[in-house]
């Protein structure tokens, strides 16, 4: 028996990162279930980008994308938009509303409070796990989520490593919870060859100090060829610490080495260099090393979040976050034994293949959809 075709509303704050490249995917798999999907997303903090990504998934987006007031911190709209969340859910008859990272989980589960027929599910994708209980802000968002767990018909996690974060920050959750990890596209794992004058580095992702850039920089510093020649790097990505980090370069006498293309497509940088880099001090579950790793690449990665989920088998290899020297000596051990480096990303690449695809995502997902559905 063929199971309901279901209309879902999905929500999230900002269309950037790893959580939208999620939501997108999402989206589109289930409408080529037979699925009815909606978007809701932020109003105040679209650009020509945004609106370009937006209209990409239009066509996936049976049940329109919708904006509304969302701020970055606790304001206005956090009274406002989950009335207006939950006034469209019912006027779109939604079987599902689906939060992404802190706000859209706040949003779709507060539109729950008075009643409504759908089930309320959530994905932190971080999020509330990177807030700190010694901060304002932590206790804050860590008591909402508290108050919010009557609301939430289940809980995805994309790693194990946010699920045990979870239940330490906020407490153990008394509603269903899965984990669930991110998946690539078939077409994700045809590899990507380095161009002929690539770096020998790569990092792509937002330039801020979550993502180890400053750790990075330093780190490249001291590598060298092995013909002698100094190390090289593109830093592909902007964000709010750029003109911090450009003048870190020229402070350490590094601008002739290091690339700054800006924001561009991550596999479109995959061939700008010969390994990829991925310093954060902090992570969920990041497809950045997922897609580099299928694109068969080099990694070099931080022992944080969900990264040894993925380096299963090749964990030894990961470095522990703000940790420069470390980092330099994993650099250097790239460039000095290429064979080593190629055989560790082929054992990475299949395990990879067998558990982080997109159809496997998507059919869980959906599968816990109809499973909470079937308890109203």
């Amino acid at each position: 028996m063929a199971e309901p075709k279901l209309r879902i509303l999905q929500v999230m704050r900002a269309p950037v990162g790893g959580l939208f490249r999620h939501v997108a995917d999402l989206t589109r798999a289930l409408s080529d279930m037979g699925h009815d999907v909606g978007l809701v997303v932020d109003s105040l903090a679209n650009d020509a980008q945004t609106e370009g990504k937006l209209a990409a998934l239009l066509p996936y987006a049976s049940l329109g994308i919708h904006r509304f007031a969302m701020p970055r911190v606790l304001g206005r709209g956090d009274l406002v938009t989950p009335l207006g969340v939950r006034k469209l859910a019912r006027s779109l008859n939604v079987d599902v509303l689906h939060g992404h990272g802190a706000k859209g989980g706040f949003y779709a589960r507060l539109a729950k409070i008075g009643g409504g027929r759908a089930a309320a599910v959530y994905t932190p994708h971080g999020g509330v796990l990177h807030f700190s209980r010694a901060s304002r802000s932590g206790r804050i968002f860590h008591r909402l989520e508290r108050m919010l767990m009557g609301q939430t018909g289940a809980i995805v996690f994309e790693s194990a490593y946010a699920q045990k974060t979870y239940s330490a920050l906020i407490g153990e959750p008394t509603c269903p919870t899965r984990i669930i990890h991110n998946g690539l596209t078939p077409d994700e794992f045809v590899p990507v060859p380095p161009d002929a004058d690539a770096s020998d580095f790569v990092f792509v992702g937002e330039l801020r100090d979550l993502k180890g850039i400053y750790v990075l920089v330093e780190a490249l510093a001291g590598v060298t060829r092995p013909d002698g020649q100094r190390a090289t790097l593109t830093l592909a990505g902007d964000g709010p610490h750029r003109a911090t980090l450009v003048e870190q370069i020229g402070k350490l006498g590094l601008t002739d080495r290091i690339t700054l293309p800006g924001a561009q497509p991550a596999r479109a940088m995959f061939a700008r260099g010969r390994c990829i880099v991925v310093p954060s001090l902090a992570e969920s579950l990041p497809y950045i090393v997922l897609e580099a790793a299928a694109a068969q690449l080099p990694v070099i990665a931080t022992n944080v979040g969900g990264i040894p989920e993925i380096f299963s088998g090749t964990a030894g290899s990961l470095i522990l976050p703000g940790d420069a020297p470390a980092l330099q000596q994993a650099m250097q051990r790239i460039l000095d034994d290429p064979q080593s480096a190629q055989a560790e990303m082929a054992v990475r690449l299949t395990r990879i293949e067998s558990s982080f695809s997109l159809a496997s995502m998507a059919g869980q997902i959906e599968e816990l959809y109809q499973s909470l559905l079937l308890k109203t």
